[in-house]
């Protein structure tokens, strides 16, 4: 059973920084690119950024490049969110899915974890 549990949300000050974790099971995880996507609070899903299996190519949305770093530990199964500088607008439930076709597809997914909430307010 394929499995993504995501942790490390919280409350956070405008500017600060947290990182997210997401643990997979149940498939081999060094086989496949993998994404963050967002949902603020009654808007719907926003790809944030993606990573291809090796962890060699990154893509990132304008409204997080420069902020946000995305990275995966094979070895662990985990896949890394690190979210530097918060803005107010980046509050939303984050969460990770497994691209079925690699980062070239970043609409073709099948599987997310439960999502973990970030809030960024003072």
């Amino acid at each position: 059973e394929v499995q993504l549990v995501e942790s490390g949300g919280g409350l956070v000050q405008p500017g600060g920084s947290l990182r997210l974790s997401c643990v997979a099971s149940g498939f081999t995880f060094r086989n496949y690119a993998m994404k963050w996507v967002r949902q603020a609070p009654g808007k719907g899903l926003e790809w944030a950024s993606g990573i291809n299996s090796g962890g060699e190519t990154t893509r990132y949305a304008d409204s997080v490049k420069g902020r946000f770093t995305i990275s995966r530990e094979n070895a662990k199964n985990t896949l890394f969110l690190q979210m530097n500088s918060l803005k107010p607008e980046d509050t939303a439930v984050y969460y990770c899915a497994r691209l079925d076709r690699g980062l070239e597809y970043p609409e073709e997914y099948t599987y997310w974890g439960q999502g973990t909430q970030v809030t960024v307010s003072s």
